[in-house]
């Protein structure tokens, strides 16, 4: 009775210890056809941001079946899941959930259809030509992986749902609604992000700053509006807007360090309404990208300077001046990339492993670093080499993030996402 006893006692054991020894690139590899068939049910029913309901009730079901304590309606509609497993540090890990209004053009058999309201009430397609889709489904993939092997880690993961994203507004919404206060306060936060220019089975890295500061700016400069054959009777605030538009170039050209990256793009001007009237005002908006703060402030600075003397110079009214989608640079902590980035050389091999460019787009994940936990977002290759090369044969380049015609390889990016994000949770929580 004893033996018995005693070899069901190390055949549990040796069971556990199988279970432990399935690394996250062989249990990848095993359950991606799963994992796919959620990212392709995700892919065909985005939400626009703050309305992600079904996405969001999607992930809690798919995180509460694995025994994860799970809350909803955080920030609205961000989810967290806490998998506590022993004595050891907290790690957070995100995912955006939201999509954009875009129509997709993909032909994927899975393509979105959906159309939604947008803000303004106007019909929209929506997609998620971001990859916020493959994110989702690789957070999904990494909380099975983790739940299934707890002999392999110590400590506490907190999984992230996080809406709004690409308004920039989602993170800021979960920290006023008590992310590191009602739950506990990570040691470290990690988040992936495809890249359409980089290919599958390969991951992007870069320590300090990754991505900028976005502003929104919205000006409306004032005039008095007339006949166009008569313009000595008016002041015309299409040629106050002309005149606005090149002088704000000269804030990156003249008044900022070439050393220091900036954009002030002019990106929508619309004014009157035919061609023999000059109009009483013209709107212009604006996208500015930056990194430090001083250089931030004083690009919003040498804004309102310029667009109030391109209307003093006119002898028009001053003009009216808003800045909206306020996202700060996202700087990815030096020593967490440094403790991180050899786990993924050893899981990818260096070759799989590269730095990247940092970037003029944004991300409000930043959020997280400034309200003190150190963060780390790596680039994740979601186009596979083939396709990539034919591209460059044929003189084209990748459809970018945001295009209606960007689609992910999914299978070996979401391999690829779950073995990496696995890697480094089950680093961070070795107790080393």
């Amino acid at each position: 009775m004893r033996v018995a006893i005693f070899g069901l006692v190390a055949l549990t054991m040796c069971v556990k210890c199988v279970a432990a020894e399935v690394s996250p690139a062989d249990w990848s590899k095993q359950h991606v056809n799963e994992l796919l068939s959620v990212y392709r049910d995700l892919h065909s029913n985005p939400e626009l941001s703050f309305r992600e309901e079904r996405t969001a009730a999607k992930l809690a079901e798919e995180l509460k079946k694995l025994g994860i304590e799970v809350t909803t309606g955080v920030g609205q509609t961000g989810v967290v899941g806490i998998l506590k497993n022993g004595e050891g540090p907290t790690i957070m890990i995100r995912t955006d959930l939201d999509a954009l209004p875009v129509v997709e053009a993909t032909g994927l058999p899975f393509a979105s259809k959906v159309v939604a309201k947008d803000p303004k009430g106007n019909d929209v397609g929506v997609m998620h030509a971001c990859g916020h889709d493959i994110h989702i489904t690789c957070q999904i993939g990494v909380a099975r992986y983790l739940a299934a092997h707890k002999d392999a880690w110590h400590g506490t993961v907190m999984f992230v749902g996080q809406p709004a994203e690409e308004v920039g507004n989602g993170a800021q919404a979960m920290l006023k609604d008590g992310l590191f206060t009602r739950f506990p306060r990570p040691k470290y936060a990690l988040a992936l992000h495809v890249d359409a220019t980089l290919a599958t089975g390969q991951v992007g890295y870069r320590a300090g700053y990754i991505l900028a500061n976005v502003d929104s700016v919205d000006i409306v400069m004032k005039g008095k509006g007339g006949h166009g054959a008569f313009p000595h009777t008016t002041i015309d605030p299409i040629v106050q807007a002309a005149h606005l538009v090149v002088d704000l170039q000269s804030l990156v050209s003249r008044e900022n360090s070439p050393f220091e990256p900036a954009v002030v793009t002019v990106g929508s001007i619309h004014g009157g309404t035919k061609h023999n009237i000059i109009s009483d005002n013209c709107r212009l908006q604006l996208t500015v990208r930056s990194y430090g703060p001083e250089i931030r402030q004083r690009l919003l600075d040498g804004i309102k300077r310029k667009a109030k003397a391109a209307a003093a110079s006119a002898g028009a009214p001053e003009p009216t001046i808003e800045f909206s989608d306020a996202t700060p640079a996202t700087r990815n902590d030096e020593a967490l990339v440094e403790r991180v980035v050899p786990v993924f050389r050893r899981v990818l091999g260096d070759a799989n492993v590269v730095p990247s460019e940092p970037s003029m787009g944004g991300e409000d994940f930043s959020e997280y670093g400034l309200a003190g936990v150190p963060i780390f977002m790596f680039r994740l290759g979601s186009i596979n080499a083939d396709r990539l090369a034919k591209m460059k044969e044929g003189g084209k380049m990748p459809p970018s993030l945001h295009s209606p015609f960007y689609y992910p390889d999914a299978q070996e990016a979401v391999e690829t996402g779950v073995t990496t994000m696995s890697a480094a949770l089950l680093d961070l929580l070795s107790g080393k």
